[in-house]
């Protein structure tokens, strides 16, 4: 196995999110060729990288590094990952028109409101969210 296919991706999530640490769990059951790198950007001590997303943008949303240093967010992020665990043909079909329109919504959705959902809100996440618009 190449270099590059060891951490062919490495994805920022929030381990202080319980979804999202369910998710991180079962991507790990799955990452028998340990493509993913996984990094919790809610661990003690971690600082955002200096050529990538600060880190008010990494709690937004998730974000993904690749092999090649391209940062990609949302939705984009979840099919990366699950590609490169073997679900290619789950990940075809969440690109089609309406499906992938529903998906990049509800990942919107989710991602402004789960630092209140699961009581975690701070000046810097949930202050920001009940703005007029």
């Amino acid at each position: 196995m190449s270099d590059s296919a060891i951490s062919a991706i490495e994805v920022f999530y929030d381990g202080g999110c319980p979804v999202c640490l369910r998710e991180v769990r079962v991507l790990r059951r799955l990452d028998r060729r340990r493509r993913i790198r996984f990094t919790d950007i809610d661990a003690p001590g971690f600082q955002a990288p200096q050529n990538g997303p600060a880190f008010d943008d990494l709690m937004a949303r998730i974000h993904a590094r690749t092999s090649d240093g391209t940062w990609i967010h949302g939705v984009e992020v979840f099919r990366r990952l699950y590609a490169a665990v073997g679900f290619g043909p789950l990940v075809a079909v969440s690109r089609l028109p309406g499906l992938s329109h529903l998906l990049d919504w509800s990942y919107a959705i989710f991602a402004k409101n789960r630092t209140r959902w699961f009581g975690r809100c701070t000046a810097s996440t949930c202050a920001a969210d009940s703005r007029p618009a």
